[in-house]
């Protein structure tokens, strides 16, 4: 089975959401950044919400059929992408 890319902890640093599919499976990575400075993300208190749905339409048109939050760390980040793995 082809894995799902997931970006780099840097991309949800920057507080960027990000969307993928693979067939009719879809999903939503949503950061919640806390910064520990005005420049600086606080690795520590920040996280992942995904959450994953099947069928034809966007997010905002779909119903989610479950939803997940992940620390903000490569473990986190493994973690989430196994998780929506498991939900193909």
């Amino acid at each position: 089975m082809e894995e799902l890319f997931i970006p780099t902890l840097h991309t949800f640093a920057m507080n960027n959401i990000f969307t993928g599919s693979k067939g009719l499976f879809r999903f939503r990575a949503k950061p919640n950044i806390v910064k520990a400075t005005p420049k600086e993300v606080d690795f520590e208190q920040s996280s992942i919400t995904a959450e994953y749905w099947h069928g034809l339409y966007c997010y905002e048109k779909s119903e989610m059929e479950g939803c997940e939050t992940f620390p903000l760390t490569e473990e986190g980040r493994q973690a989430m992408l196994d998780w929506l793995i498991s939900k193909i």
